[in-house]
């Protein structure tokens, strides 16, 4: 099995910032793109920001310039630094990460449980 498990959600005042983690766990032989997306009650999910294996990172418009993702390969871990936060930011962050499984053959897409950001005053 895997697992990723999400940490640093929370309340934060506009203007400010948090940092994501989402660490993956389990059997796991290869993770080939890491990253997250985010979703609003009532919307569809939409991709945040993604950083394949050589650290290539790629984001959605409206967070271009004031969020940032990183990898840490070694040990199976994605972050989203996250500055410079509006009320659009307001949503349920979900980490994913492209994963083959030892003995599970191709890639498969896998999922934390999410972690709440709210943009408040």
């Amino acid at each position: 099995q895997v697992q990723l498990v999400e940490s640093g959600g929370g309340l934060v005042q506009p203007g400010g910032s948090l940092r994501l983690s989402c660490a993956a766990s389990g059997s796991i032989v290869a993770i080939a793109v890491m990253g997250w997306h985010r979703q609003v009650p009532g919307k569809q999910r939409e991709m945040v920001a993604v950083v394949t294996t050589d650290g290539t990172t790629g984001y959605a418009d409206s967070v271009k310039g004031r969020f940032t993702a990183s990898r840490d390969r070694a040990n199976n871990t994605v972050y989203l630094q996250m500055n410079s936060l509006n009320s659009d930011d307001t949503a349920v962050y979900y980490c994913y990460g492209v994963i083959r499984m030892l003995g599970g053959g191709n890639y498969r897409n896998y999922w934390g449980q999410g972690t709440q950001v709210t943009v408040s005053s």
